[in-house]
């Protein structure tokens, strides 16, 4: 076979050049500690690897937004325990002004420091996060959740939902709530029942807010929501009457009431009121009341509804700033610590809720810090380098290299004029 000068200066070339890109490709593979330089090098990594590389992706946006839902939520638990010491401030003013020796002036300082209370927890009530969005506005957090209409008369302007971060492939974690669920939703009296006097009593008993015997009884369809206690003295003697005020009937005859006392029931002073008297009539309730009621005084027990904090707090300022004393300031007192305890307990709840969740971010960061370092050795083990294997490589294509280079020179060098002698 006949092998033509050309023909061994173009393989010799095309062999030195395949060792060249064999030696530089393990240069580059050792400078950049990467084993797969394209896909061509390995298809199926390459392939694995990208999809590792969406899924930390995807995963460190997890861990981004987890971030930021932590950050607002801590901020929602600062601004909640704000509150809850304000309100705890506004309690302490209610019960410093059942002392019997302060002034109607002190009282109506009271009232100022209220007042400035009030203001202070519209403001918390609108507080923002780091990006400006409203805490306690549900869905619409550019939207200023609290105005207000006139003194006392707070308007809610947001919504009942609560903004929802993705924290997790299947998980979204609340990041606000709804003002209505922290400041409105309050129930008053004892969550089940409210009682109160009426305001032109004029003697000296007082009413506590009640006991709850049998909750569903209460609620039953076939009860009123609606009761009067009216009191008479006749002759010296104190009687009561229970009227049903849809009905306008006594609970305890059946009939309408007396227009004058004496009524069905005697009185005596610190004694249980029982509006749970069976077979006759069964609310599954008690109240009692204590001191002495004068003629034509009367106190309602109704159901609970809902009343915003504002109001209370606003209700609470209006009957220090008027209140004279006596029975009719005891008895707004009552209803008032009874109200702001509702709220405290609220506030609480909601903040108990907002604790669960941040733990619940905890974890969550937690986890997606593991499954980070997991698809980082998962990249590692498809893509890095060995080193120790690639510099050993570099030598044998160096070798390599060197070996088809000294050939080409030999063969190149070959002749028949070598062989002839002069």
């Amino acid at each position: 076979m006949r092998i033509s000068t050309t023909t061994i200066y173009d393989t010799g070339i095309a062999t030195m050049q395949q060792q060249t890109e064999k030696l530089m490709q393990v240069q580059q593979q050792i400078s950049t500690g990467r084993r797969i330089l394209t896909p061509a090098d390995d298809p199926v990594a390459a392939a694995r690897i990208l999809e590792v590389n969406q899924s930390q992706s995807i995963n460190q946006q997890y861990i981004s937004n987890s971030g930021a839902a932590s950050d607002s939520l801590s901020l929602e638990e600062s601004t909640l325990g704000s509150i809850t010491q304000l309100l705890q401030s506004v309690r302490d003013v209610a019960v410093n002004a059942g002392d019997a020796t302060l002034t109607q002036s002190d009282r109506a300082s009271l009232a100022t420091q209220l007042r400035g209370s009030y203001q202070q927890l519209l403001g918390l009530a609108n507080s923002t996060d780091a990006g400006g969005q409203y805490l306690f506005s549900g869905y619409h957090g550019g939207t200023r959740p609290y105005s207000e209409a006139s003194p006392g008369n707070v308007v809610y302007g947001g919504d009942q939902g609560q903004r929802l971060i993705q924290v997790g492939a299947s998980r979204q974690i609340a990041v606000s709530d709804s003002g209505s669920d922290v400041f409105q939703r309050i129930r008053t009296g004892n969550g089940t029942f409210a009682t109160q006097a009426a305001a032109g009593n004029g003697g000296s008993a007082v009413i506590d807010p009640g006991t709850v015997l049998d909750a569903q009884t209460w609620k039953a369809a076939a009860n009123s929501t609606g009761y009067t206690i009216k009191f008479g003295v006749s002759g010296g003697v104190t009687t009561y009457d229970i009227i049903d005020k849809d009905s306008g009937k006594s609970l305890l005859t059946g009939a309408a009431p007396a227009a004058s006392p004496p009524y069905p029931r005697s009185y005596s002073s610190g004694s249980n009121i029982d509006l749970s008297q069976p077979p006759a009539f069964d609310l599954g309730l008690r109240v009692s009341i204590a001191g002495a009621p004068k003629d034509n005084d009367s106190f309602s027990v109704t159901a609970s509804k809902n009343q915003d904090v504002f109001k209370t707090i606003d209700d609470l300022a209006n009957l220090l700033q008027t209140s004279a004393g006596g029975a009719q300031l005891t008895n707004g007192l009552t209803v008032a610590q009874g109200n702001l305890d509702n709220a405290l307990e609220n506030i609480l709840t909601v903040r108990a809720s907002v604790g669960a969740r941040m733990k619940e971010l905890d974890t969550a960061k937690s986890t997606g810090d593991d499954r980070a370092l997991q698809y980082s050795d998962t990249l590692s083990r498809l893509q890095d380098v060995d080193y120790a294997k690639a510099a050993s490589e570099l030598t044998q294509q160096q070798v390599n290299l060197q070996a088809a280079q000294k050939s080409f020179t030999m063969v190149s060098g070959l002749s028949l004029f070598n062989y002839l002698t002069p």
